[in-house]
């Protein structure tokens, strides 16, 4: 297995500290992001706490953004769309692998939805693809649920992460990092333009989450995993 040195930007939140935290546990070295750096020290000592006693887990760290995309080779957008263009657009990315789990949803009386984002054609991935062109983006990790990411399974082994992408490098990268989450590669899911199905999917789920009270998830049969 690669190790990897792994900046989650949004690393404070619950998504970002639920993948830092399986990052790490996997052997991965992170740096938990956020905009400021007094903000990101106390969450990752959290997840230090958390990883007491899991043999071969990586360190984690706290910083601000910038200072942790210049430390990571791979960088974790784990951030909410409200002024992720404007936040992307200023982090330095290039030569970087980027993987995006960023999801643009809204929510109303009817529950959640998906944002249309660039009058249909387009995505969060794609946004950042296109603020930083000389970065390598890839989508992934948007449908796993932060309540089971910082639970108690070792690996959350029922469920597939979906990988999109332009780079077949790039995709690699994600599709062996979805093996600290779920035990497993990640699955090929076709071009970077899918983003724009596989991200308003978890308002599908966040639906079915509060319909039947669980924490669901996507598993792609016909696999011989």
């Amino acid at each position: 297995m690669t190790t990897y040195r792994i900046a989650v930007i949004g690393g404070t939140g619950p998504q970002g500290k639920g993948l830092g935290y399986r990052f790490a546990r996997a052997g991965h070295t992170v740096i938990l992001g956020s905009r400021a750096a007094e903000k990101a020290v106390p969450v990752a000592e959290e997840v230090t706490e958390r990883l007491v006693g899991v043999d071969g887990a990586g360190t984690v760290t706290g910083a601000a953004n910038a200072h942790a995309c210049e430390q990571a080779d791979v960088v974790l957008l784990a951030v909410p769309y409200d002024g992720h263009d404007e936040l992307v657009a200023a982090l330095p990315l290039a030569g970087r692998t980027v993987v995006s789990c960023v999801n643009p949803l809204a929510f109303d009386k009817r529950g959640a939805h998906g944002l249309v984002v660039d009058g249909g054609e387009g995505s969060a991935a794609e946004s950042a693809q296109r603020l930083q062109p000389d970065a390598t983006v890839v989508g992934a990790f948007h449908n796993v649920s932060a309540v089971t990411l910082w639970g108690e399974q070792d690996f959350l082994d029922e469920e597939d992460i979906l990988v999109v992408g332009d780079s077949p490098e790039g995709k690699e990268v994600a599709i062996e990092l979805a093996a600290a989450v779920t035990g497993r590669p990640g699955i090929d899911a076709g071009k970077l333009r899918l983003a724009r199905q596989v991200e308003p999917l978890t308002a599908v789920l966040i639906s079915i989450n509060r319909k039947y009270k669980i924490h669901s998830s996507i598993r792609i049969t016909g696999f011989d995993h």
